[in-house]
């Protein structure tokens, strides 16, 4: 695919030819309506744009069904552009914006948008009533064509009608009575206990920040970039066990810290004992030390996000929310000030070289 740095997104579109499909290097903003439109804009577009001057001749150019609709807007949606390729080889599409006032009165639409079908033949046409949703709407138009399989099925291939010859051979064949005639199947059947057994690789679990001066060296400095902190709940004692909750989140961040090694994103657990840990509770406004919060911080921007552990620590939830972080959507919090260690400006005493003391030199003269 040609991918070269990451997060890379690529956009296949269907090519002229089955099978060989384009491939498109995604070049806009990395934010989801941007994306969405973009891959809009890829679908191929079979839906006619009429005006009062061509639309009678598009519905009297031939018998086949035929789908209009009469729409406000001038773009096609992806939903309609969806319809004409489902419907593609049984059912003409075309859309007439509504100040097209000729064909707007001749149909009698009063309310846009509204779908309607001219059936096969000159048939009166039927409006549908229905929400513009793709299922329903799907519905209503099979009623003139049905819609094509997805995917299309494969053309069978002809089998020749001329039976093969037999190859000759100028040398005789001898045939054994004791050699079988069917050959035994190659395939062996091995027995479930001489299988192997894939063994499930253990992930290590993410380095522990246990002391102040290991946090703030590590994500709470001027200097520091993205952190994805994972603030554990407190115990008893530090040789109780940790709740479900905790577990949960040490194995996600865990798993996805192995998972994104080599993209700079540095994951670490940090223990209640940690004392600089409630207070950066404190600051943040977050939840009493009897919870698992998962933190994102970069101290260099100085700002912050919050995971919502309302769907639990699972792995998609917090890979999604990553994600997030990752493409730059979504609001980040600006850091309260004290929360990053400022860094120590270095004042470099210069030493006071010692006055050279001046030595006078007795002069010789002559005496008078």
């Amino acid at each position: 695919m040609g991918v070269q740095g990451f997060p890379t997104l690529k956009i296949v579109v269907p090519g002229k030819k089955p099978g060989k499909p384009r491939v498109e290097d995604y070049q806009g903003q990395r934010a989801a309506k941007a994306i969405v439109d973009a891959v809009v804009e890829r679908i191929p577009n079979y839906v006619k744009k009429l005006t009062n001057k061509d639309y009678e001749s598009w519905i009297a150019a031939d018998e086949s069904p035929k789908a209009l609709l009469f729409t406000e807007k001038g773009t096609t949606s992806a939903l309609l552009r969806s319809l004409a390729i489902d419907f593609l080889g049984g059912i003409n599409f075309a859309q007439i914006r509504s100040k097209e006032s000729k064909a707007v009165e001749q149909f009698g639409i009063t309310s846009f948008p509204t779908l309607i079908l001219l059936p096969a033949g000159g048939s009166e046409p039927v409006v549908y009533e229905g929400e513009m949703k793709k299922a329903l709407m799907l519905e209503f138009l099979s009623q003139a064509a049905q819609p094509n399989p997805d995917p299309a099925p494969a053309v069978p291939k002809k089998k020749s009608s001329s039976p093969k010859k037999p190859a000759s051979s100028s040398s005789s064949t001898v045939v054994d009575s004791d050699i079988p005639t069917d050959l035994p199947s190659p395939k062996v059947e091995i027995p479930p206990e001489e299988k192997p057994v894939k063994v499930p690789v253990k992930v290590p679990e993410v380095a522990q920040l246990a002391t102040p001066e290991d946090l703030e060296a590590k994500c709470l400095n001027s200097k520091s970039g993205s952190c994805i902190l994972t603030l554990l709940a407190e115990t008893e004692s530090p040789d109780t066990e940790l709740p479900a909750s905790a577990k949960e989140a040490l194995s996600t961040v865990s798993e996805l810290s192995h998972k994104l090694t080599g993209h700079h994103l540095p994951f670490y657990s940090v223990p209640a004992i940690n004392s600089h840990a409630k207070i950066l509770r404190t600051e943040l406004g977050l939840s009493e030390t009897s919870t698992t919060e998962i933190i994102a911080v970069n101290g260099r921007r100085g700002w912050w996000r919050h995971y919502s552990s309302e769907d639990g620590f699972g792995l998609h939830s917090v890979e999604s929310w990553i994600d997030s972080i990752r493409l730059g959507e979504g609001s980040k919090n600006k850091l309260p000030e004290g929360v990053i260690k400022a860094e120590e400006e270095k004042v470099e005493e210069k030493a006071e070289e010692p006055e050279k003391e001046k030595v006078e030199k007795e002069v010789p003269h002559d005496e008078l």
